[in-house]
């Protein structure tokens, strides 16, 4: 369940309050006459099934209350409730597979815009990339993978494309162009004070070096890691159950090989450079490719789910 407060002017008091009681799913609806101050108007308090929820949000925003007053949106954790049991009853579909694109589309908003913290985590992230690269540690590969922060413009791109929305995807784009380029010139020199101190060589990175060397040899294989890593974080992303830390699992051909790419550069080893290069770009591909196709199924198949309701719930008239 979701819980929203609604500050609503006292002129969209009605109509609000009739979009509440068309929408199937909402359950303890609480009305409190002028408790709000600043902008003024009325408290409405309710509960909505997650099924629903996208579905009452866009009804809300037909109101024009976004402009003149105020919708917020909180995860309940637990509710015990025999009409909350009721609303879910009713709502289509499941909870868990309900696409709610007011929430993907704040998630990534907040997640793919260029920061000052998401420049700084991209390029730690790469430099710890590059040292388990040169010192062939799988170790400190996975910690880079960890701290990467570029699954956001990723997942913000896809979204942005689904939803044919200019900004948002120009703004995801920025995100991920600037971000790497910074990231990479970082641990360019990087490398080359690493090598001025001992502490990297040309040696250890021509060795071979059984755990790191696919992050600039592409293969299909690697593609089709990207792919799948592609479907989990927009899974991870608009599933109740799922969590947004699959970055793991995003950060996996991406990071890597732009690091190696970047120490590769320092060395001037073009052969390297270039085939990181290719590994990065491939899995980008993939990873952007994977997540339309899954947003634009999980989109099918949840218009589906609602039309089939509306029949359901439509009054039968006389033959």
């Amino acid at each position: 369940m979701l819980h929203l407060r609604l500050i609503v002017p006292v002129d969209l008091r009605d109509p609000v309050l009739g979009c509440l009681d068309d929408c199937v799913g909402v359950t303890h609806v609480v009305l409190l006459p002028d408790a709000a101050v600043r902008p003024a108007g009325d408290v409405v308090l309710c509960d909505v099934a997650r099924e629903s929820a996208d579905e009452v949000l866009a009804a809300l925003r037909g109101t024009g209350l976004p402009e003149r007053g105020a919708i917020d949106v909180q995860e309940i954790g637990l509710t015990l409730s025999a009409a909350a049991d009721e609303a879910e009853r009713l709502a289509p579909g499941e909870g868990a597979d309900a696409l709610v694109w007011e929430a993907v589309s704040e998630i990534t908003h907040e997640e793919s815009t260029l920061t000052g913290v998401y420049l700084a985590f991209l390029a730690v992230a790469t430099m710890l990339a590059a040292c388990g690269a040169v010192l062939d540690s799988a170790i400190l590969v996975v910690g880079a993978m960890a701290v990467g922060p570029e699954f956001g413009p990723l997942a913000g791109l896809c979204v942005a494309l689904v939803q044919r929305r200019a900004r948002p995807a120009l703004r995801s784009l920025n995100a991920l162009v600037t971000g790497f380029a910074v990231a990479m010139a970082s641990t360019v020199l990087f490398t080359l004070v690493m090598d001025a101190l001992g502490l990297f060589t040309r040696e250890e990175f021509d060795a071979v070096r059984p755990n790191t060397s696919f992050i600039w040899q592409p293969d299909a294989t690697s593609f089709v890691v990207a792919f799948l890593a592609g479907i989990a974080g927009l899974l991870s992303l608009t599933s109740a159950k799922a969590g947004m830390m699959v970055g793991v699992a995003i950060s996996v051909t991406t990071v890597p090989a732009a690091a190696n790419a970047a120490v590769a550069l320092g060395y001037g080893d073009f052969r390297q450079f270039w085939g990181s290069s290719l590994q990065l770009l491939l899995n980008l591909a993939g990873i952007v490719l994977a997540g339309l196709l899954t947003l634009l199924v999980q989109q099918g198949a949840w218009e589906r789910i609602r039309r089939r309701a509306r029949r359901v719930r439509r009054p039968r008239t006389a033959g």
